[in-house]
């Protein structure tokens, strides 16, 4: 997909005012037909796939290595995605969320603690308009703990079967240059391990 962050940006992730009357019924455009993915764990499993590609991946990190927002990315991605007719808005909301998680973890891959959203650091937290919607305080906070923090993935968010698979990605050699020299990798336990259940004696 091509990831047009000026339109966004731009927009806002809204129509063109006067933008339905100048369509040519004849010839609807992508999102005025039936779109691809019905399901957010069928669109999941397509984002992961695309996120995963080498090259998507590598400038993907590259973003967010550069300070670059995870939600502006997610926001990007998705409304580029309804645009495409990929899915509709309200599967496009409800895919913002595994689409955030699923980068995060590619990024921990990489040893890359990113930006969740612009202002994260400031000392309240509001919640986040994107998509002509708001996105709640609280989940972002789950994010950053997710990312900093060192807790396990949200339970039902993913797939099962992504969770398998991000545990087996490599970052791209352009990546692994870059990285420190010890990652969580290395130094810790993994965002995407299973949570330690301690023996009662």
């Amino acid at each position: 997909m091509d990831m047009n962050y000026a339109t966004v940006a731009l927009t806002g992730g809204r129509p063109i005012p006067g933008q339905s009357l100048t369509t040519d019924p004849a010839n609807p455009a992508p999102y005025e037909k039936p779109p691809k993915f019905t399901s957010v764990h069928e669109a999941s499993r397509s984002i992961f796939e695309y996120f995963t590609e080498p090259e998507t991946y590598s400038n993907t990190m590259e973003l967010l290595a550069d300070d670059v927002p995870l939600m502006d990315i997610v926001q990007t991605f998705v409304f580029t995605g309804f645009r495409e007719g990929q899915w509709n808005p309200d599967l496009m909301l409800m895919l913002v969320e595994p689409i955030a998680y699923i980068i995060l973890a590619l990024a921990e891959r990489a040893g890359i603690d990113p930006v969740i959203y612009a202002g994260e650091d400031e000392d309240e937290a509001a919640d986040l308009a994107m998509l002509g919607t708001t996105f709640q305080k609280e989940r972002l906070k789950n994010m950053e703990e997710f990312s900093k923090e060192q807790i396990a993935l949200p339970e039902g968010v993913l797939p099962r079967e992504i969770t398998e698979q991000i545990k087996t990605i490599q970052p791209p050699e352009s990546l692994l240059a870059k990285q420190p020299e010890e990652t969580t990798e290395a130094g810790g336990e993994s965002l995407l391990s299973e949570p330690v259940v301690e023996e009662q004696v």
